[in-house]
């Protein structure tokens, strides 16, 4: 007997019930079968137009990315009409494509590429003219290689669909179609906010980060250089992927170990940085919430939505917090209170931040962000090219014993620890907010409310003054834009706004390891990044930013205090107003 929503049909002659409304692409894999794709991309992209995934129904071949399986209908995915087909598809887009696969960034890890194997493909038939070989390097965050774009559009999905950001889109028609900018301008002119979303969608080696390795490896080797490195808390829970662990180990120890052995004199932790924001940012929000101006307070640690919201919400860049990120504060500190502590110019130290964000490189390169004609972070690099130096220097990463960070920016706090995630700013926040306007420990430091994957979450949490701090949790461009129309509307109100460019927060960064579509299907990598995140919060004897003792002693030995003359200088910055188009 069929159960309610449920059909039965029939692939490869075997029956099967699934739900009203499934596409046939998932129910084969639901049932074990390995139909290819390239352009489909779960919740991105179902535009079925690289025809990889065609079967047979009837006598028509059709695409099952897109095709809704009905009552009784009868599929076939391996018959010689289906196989020769697919093969025909790949090798049309083979014949167009830069097939560089050993000096390509995704060698190995190109979708492109275990296709052609799984179809057992050895030669290309098909010669001719090539399309637009054109290669975009303007961008410090992201490059682009046209010769390998198989115009599958994911990463236009990425950008206009999921991130509302439309900063590139399919252009001209046949031949000549190409993914470009709006009028053919460069990404650097583009409104793109550097996000990497686009890099996470592509399945071919078409968009990458513009790497900084080399440059790295250059201050690593000169002597006259102190290069001090610091890493982002999404980092350690996503770098062992690249060698082959399990999605949501964390690596912290071995990590660090690491870095050392590549040649850095000090390696430091970015949730420092992330507790001194708490610091400056804490104290700014109570201070908003005294006098009643500029609410909400927006966070501004995240590059990808301060760049979105100068584009298309100008007249709010006065909302957004004056902090600096975490690693541009802490890069800022490096070239002070550290460089004194060490007896080293400002000028000979080079500061490198591993980051799971390709926005953090533009971020690095801001003119708001110098002192003294020093930009605060000289190099970002990804967590994909730090697993690329370590397999370089042919380090032995599994095996490698746990070290600690370097003092005095080695220590962070548990609440530094989940800036990571979406929802890990404004539980850090409150943490210290509360205790601060209280005077006394809180009994449950867990502000679950804040946490989990929903886009938009909405709360009202309550102070011991009294006090109620109406916040918004918001993860991905397009539901920050939902957010802020809504807003402008007059619909939504409240007092403090955390907002992270990426679904799921710098866990799934446009840096991290990228994960082949079939793979992001079969496990919830947000879950499982998100998970060690916490569990590293768990881990530390310091769970609140405001107790870590490094960060008391750099106010008493240096800053003063929070929001003072010092910190304003050093740690705060002013956005610039950008055009929409």
């Amino acid at each position: 007997m069929i159960r309610l929503n449920t059909i039965k049909i029939m692939i490869d002659g075997v029956e099967t019930e699934i739900v009203k409304g499934t596409t046939v692409l998932e129910a084969a894999r639901d049932q074990g079968i390995n139909i290819p794709s390239l352009c489909y991309l779960k919740g991105v992209n179902h535009s079925s137009s690289c025809r990889v995934c065609v079967v047979e129904v009837g006598p028509r071949l059709i695409a099952s990315c897109t095709l809704i399986a009905e009552e009784g209908m009868k599929i076939l995915t391996n018959t010689k009409k289906v196989r020769d087909a697919r093969r025909t598809s790949v090798e049309l887009l083979l014949s167009d494509h830069d097939r560089e696969c050993l000096s390509c960034s995704r060698g190995g890890g190109c979708e492109l590429q275990t296709v052609s194997n799984d179809l057992n493909i050895r030669k290309v038939t098909y010669t001719g003219e090539q399309s637009s070989r054109e290669k975009d390097y303007s961008s410090p965050a992201i490059l682009r290689d046209a010769s390998k774009c198989i115009l599958c559009g994911r990463c236009v999905g990425a950008c206009g669909t999921v991130q509302t950001v439309g900063a590139i889109g399919f252009a001209k028609r046949g031949f000549d179609t190409v993914i470009s900018t709006a009028f053919g301008r460069s990404l650097a002119e583009s409104t793109c906010v550097n996000c990497g979303q686009c890099i996470m969608a592509c399945p071919v080696g078409a968009l990458t980060e513009h790497e900084n390795i080399s440059d790295v490896w250059n201050a690593i080797a000169d002597p006259a250089k102190y290069v001090v490195v610091q890493t982002a808390p999404a980092v350690r829970v996503a770098l062992g992927e690249e060698f082959g662990m399990p999605v949501g180990t964390r690596t912290t120890g071995k990590m660090v170990a690491a870095l050392r052995r590549l040649g850095f004199d000090k390696v430091f932790d970015t949730n420092f940085g992330a507790d001194l924001t708490i610091m400056e940012e804490g104290t700014e929000l109570l201070s908003r919430l005294s006098s009643g101006q500029k609410l909400p307070l927006m966070t501004s640690c995240c590059p990808g939505w301060v760049k979105f919201m100068e584009h298309n919400f100008p007249d709010m860049l006065d909302n957004l917090s004056t902090c600096k990120s975490p690693h541009e504060m802490e890069g800022a500190v490096i070239k002070s209170y550290v460089a004194g502590k060490l007896g080293i110019e400002p000028q000979n130290i080079v500061v490198v931040s591993i980051m799971p964000c390709t926005a953090k490189k533009f971020e690095g390169a801001r003119e708001e962000l110098a002192h003294e004609n020093m930009q605060d972070v000289d190099w970002v690099l990804t967590t994909r090219e730090l697993a690329a130096m370590i397999k370089e220097a042919g380090i032995d990463f599994g095996n490698l014993k746990d070290e600690a960070f370097d003092n005095p920016l080695g220590i962070g706090s548990g609440a530094g620890a989940i800036f990571g995630t979406t929802g890990g700013v404004a539980e850090a926040a409150l943490r210290t907010v509360f205790e601060l306007t209280s005077g006394k420990p809180l009994e449950t430091i867990e502000y679950t409310v804040v946490r989990g994957m929903t886009g938009i979450k909405e709360n009202t949490i309550e102070l011991p003054d009294g006090k109620q701090i109406r916040t918004a949790v918001v993860h991905g461009l397009g539901n920050a834009r939902k957010l802020m129309e809504a807003m402008q509307r007059g619909e939504k109100s409240y007092d403090f706004m955390e907002v992270m460019a990426c679904a799921g927060g710098c866990i799934t960064g446009g840096g991290q390891p990228i994960v082949d579509a079939k793979t992001s299907e079969q496990i919830d990598i947000k879950a499982a990044r998100a998970k060690a995140i916490y569990s590293e919060d768990e881990a530390q004897t310091i769970r609140k930013s405001h107790n870590n003792p490094f960060i008391k002693m750099l106010y008493e030995e240096f800053l003063g205090e929070p929001n003072g003359h010092l910190a304003h200088e050093l740690l705060h910055t002013h956005y610039t107003v950008r055009s929409k188009y």
